[in-house]
């Protein structure tokens, strides 16, 4: 069975992306999931869904998505589903 991640949308000196990740962490550890950090920079496809949006978080098996702000409980909704 493959690892399960949760995605985060981010890039370069995003300060709200580092807010994101002390609410994802709590949620993270508790469940066994990992991290994936995505620099939506690296991709014009990803700045245009993105570019207004981040930080957004999303899982790797299904898309589901939630976008900032959000809380640790929030996340662990998202994980749970």
């Amino acid at each position: 069975m493959a690892e399960s991640a949760l995605i985060l949308y981010t890039t370069l000196g995003c300060h709200l992306c580092e807010r994101a990740k002390d609410e994802l962490w709590p949620a993270l550890t508790q469940s066994g999931w990992r991290l994936e950090e995505v620099d939506i920079a690296d991709s014009d496809t990803l700045m245009a869904r993105y570019g207004t949006r981040i930080p957004v978080v999303a899982r790797s098996d299904s898309g589901a998505e939630l976008g900032w702000p959000f809380t640790s409980k929030e996340v662990v909704g998202l994980l749970d589903d």
